[in-house]
């Protein structure tokens, strides 16, 4: 691998793979040992050998490899998700229980407990970075009166050139306040939002991370800095990143299909599952009013009359295979 790829991540595609991959396009072909030189075009799935063991190789068309791109990471981010999910509630019992004999911090791992002691945290962790800051924050609309609580945070990140990245989830696009936010701050920031997302979570300079240490308690977090952990999340990170769509500085639409929008389709998914309407509202950063609406609107879209029919009438309509 050369210099010039050890450089990019794993699942990108460089400057020079690009322009070799848009020259293969044009021409039909690529000389086999030009794409040795750029593994990215391999390991996207962008050439194919011909099968002759000739010296060409051949374009896969985009609109056959960015589906199976999307799909791979798709399966990525559901796999981390149940891992998260098994990690979550293995630990949560512990969490309350007293350690005999031993500090209640470990190597890498520290119990935040009480809200001012967990602000004084990341206050510090915020002073000290320069690089970046990701952030996670489900939930859907943002109180208002928290949003400016971060704002002199990820404003000295930035001051010292760092970037900030964060992802909402898809309802905090209609969120006035969240908008405003965002353009009261000076420098490389980017939202994006999903229809779902793990829990809270800031993670600065990919050195140090907070996330909840309960479901339960508002008021008592993890601080990690074991070095496994923190790559674990910043994968994680950058998997959801890659699925969402951007919301600041400029939103992309998000676009219906055969009058499904992409909230709808969310919702379509976790009714197939056997939610409650309030279980897909918390789901999915909504009120439970909000929820029911477009229950109604894909039902009536769907011609089904009973909660039982509109499952199996989703499963038919190929709704769930759109969001593939």
């Amino acid at each position: 691998m050369t210099r010039e790829h050890m450089a990019h991540g794993a699942g990108e595609l460089c400057e020079a793979g690009h322009e070799a991959y848009v020259r293969a396009l044009k021409e039909g072909r690529l000389r086999a040992d030009e794409a040795d030189r750029h593994p990215c075009l391999r390991d996207l799935g962008l050439v194919r050998a011909d099968g002759r063991g000739g010296p060409w190789v051949h374009p896969v068309a985009p609109s056959v490899a960015l589906p199976r791109l999307l799909h791979s990471l798709a399966s990525r981010v559901a796999e981390e998700r149940e891992r998260a999910a098994r990690l979550g509630a293995a630990f949560e019992p512990l969490t309350g229980v007293r350690v005999r004999h031993q500090e209640r911090a470990s190597p890498g791992v520290c119990l935040l407990e009480g809200m001012s002691r967990i602000d004084e945290a990341i206050d510090r962790a915020a002073a000290g970075a320069s690089g970046e800051l990701l952030v996670i924050q489900p939930g859907g609309k943002r109180p208002t009166a928290l949003l400016p609580q971060g704002l002199g945070r990820a404003q000295q990140i930035l001051d010292r050139g760092g970037r900030m990245r964060t992802l909402y989830q898809d309802t905090t696009r209609y969120s006035l306040a969240a908008v405003a936010h965002y353009a009261q701050l000076d420098g490389d920031v980017e939202v994006r939002t999903l229809d779902e997302l793990p829990q809270r979570m800031f993670l600065f300079d990919r050195t140090v991370a907070f996330i909840p240490a309960s479901r339960t308690r508002p008021d008592a977090a993890l601080e990690l800095r074991n070095p496994a952990v923190i790559a674990h999340l910043a994968a994680t990170f950058t998997l959801l990143w890659q699925l969402a769509t951007p919301m600041w500085p400029e939103a992309s639409r998000q676009s219906s299909r055969k009058g499904v929008t992409p909230r709808q389709q969310a919702i379509a998914a976790l009714l197939t599952e056997g939610l409650t309407d309030t279980e897909i509202a918390a789901r999915l950063g909504m009120n439970v009013r909000t929820a029911r609406v477009h229950i109604a609107k894909l039902s009536a879209l769907l011609h089904s009359r009973s909660r039982a029919q509109l499952g199996y009438l989703i499963g038919r309509s190929g709704i769930l295979d759109q969001r593939r």
